[in-house]
C-alpha cells in the first residue's frame, strides 16, 4: 500500500505541472499573451516528489514526513476550499484546480488514514 501512495503521489505532482504550469503557458501562447498569464504558482508537487521517493526508499524520517505533510496538505486544502466556495468563481482554470485539489485532498487523507492505522507497524520500520 506504501508503494501505491507513492506512486499516488508522483502521479498528482505530473497532473499538477500539466495543469498549473504546462496548460496554461501553452494556452497563454495560442492567445499570443505573456506564458505566465494563467500559470498558477504552486510548488507542492517537489513535496509530493520527495514524499513519494521517501515512501519507497524508507528512511526513519519517512513515517513523520507522511504525516506532516497529509496533515499539512489536508488542512490547507480545506481552507482554501472555504475560501473559494464562500465566493465561487467558476472558470476553466478554477475548475482545474478544484478537480485537482480533490485529487490531492483524497490522497492525503486516504495516506494519513492508513499510516495512523499502521502506525506501530511503519513507526517503528
Amino acid at each position: 500500500m506504501v508503494r501505491f501512495f507513492a506512486h499516488f503521489l508522483f502521479l498528482l505532482a505530473a497532473w499538477t505541472l500539466v495543469i498549473k504550469f504546462a496548460f496554461p503557458a501553452a494556452f497563454a501562447w495560442w492567445e499570443g499573451v505573456s506564458f505566465t498569464e494563467y500559470v498558477m504558482w504552486d510548488f507542492w508537487w517537489i513535496i509530493h516528489i520527495w514524499l513519494g521517493w521517501g515512501l519507497l526508499h524508507w528512511r526513519r524520517y519517512s513515517f513523520s514526513l507522511a504525516i506532516s505533510v497529509s496533515v499539512a496538505e489536508i488542512v490547507i486544502i480545506l481552507y482554501k476550499f472555504i475560501i473559494f466556495l464562500e465566493d465561487p468563481d467558476w472558470t476553466m482554470w478554477t475548475a482545474n484546480w478544484f478537480v485537482n485539489k480533490l485529487f490531492v485532498l483524497a490522497c492525503f487523507c486516504l495516506l494519513l488514514g492508513y499510516f495512523m492505522k499502521r502506525r506501530r507497524v511503519l513507526s517503528s520500520s
